[in-house]
């Protein structure tokens, strides 16, 4: 058994084999393959991630993935083998919370779109209601989405994508003090044209 087992399953390898990947595959997998805790790189990967994708299922396997944001590291590290975030009061659907009321296995799909990386974590995760000490623990005071509840994600296996077809996006948060810059350099001009201007008027002295 291999920790990537939990996405190449035999269709999957099968697969591999016709279309020629499976030998490069199954090398990963003998040299030590995906990750199955929390390191260092993926803890510091979190604390600036402001946006994930949280994907559930049915009992009968129909696929949901939901957008999650939230302030900076709020996906937080629990221990070497959880995570934690608060659920935000959102449109009352309740589809993720009754989708893991009968299917624990969830996934994570997490994008750092500014520096084109992007990591997939295999897991399983659930809800917990009326833990306000938990609930402490994961909210952030200075961000205004209420916390309802919080959701807890056992890490199985872990894996860092490729960067192939990422866009580059930045948030408004991390175009901040760039754009401040030009705002201020901007000013720092226009106060130099009306200098210019002034001291070249023909009625200057007059």
């Amino acid at each position: 058994m291999f920790p990537s087992d939990v996405a190449f399953t035999r269709a999957v390898k099968a697969i591999q084999e016709q279309k020629g990947s499976r030998k490069g595959y199954a090398r990963m997998e003998r040299d030590g393959g995906w990750e199955t805790s929390v390191t260092q790189e993926l803890a510091e990967f979190l604390a600036d991630l402001d946006m994930f994708y949280l994907a559930t299922a049915t009992a009968d396997g129909q696929p949901y993935v939901q957008y999650r944001g939230g302030p900076p590291g709020f996906l937080k590290v629990l221990d070497e083998r959880t995570l934690g975030f608060a659920d935000f009061g959102g449109n009352r659907q309740y589809l993720t919370l009754g989708n893991l009321s009968e299917n624990p296995k969830a996934f994570l799909f997490l994008m750092d779109y500014a520096n084109q990386r992007r990591v997939k974590v295999w897991g399983t995760a659930r809800v917990v209601e009326g833990e306000a000490e938990l609930l402490e623990k994961l909210r952030d005071p200075a961000y205004p989405g209420r916390a309802e509840r919080a959701i807890l994600f056992t890490v199985r296996a872990w894996d860092v994508n490729c960067q192939q077809h990422i866009h580059e996006r930045y948030s408004r948060r991390q175009i901040a003090s760039a754009v401040e810059g030009l705002h201020k350099r901007i000013a720092e001009l226009e106060a130099e044209v009306e200098r210019l201007r002034t001291n070249s008027s023909p009625d200057r002295g007059h």
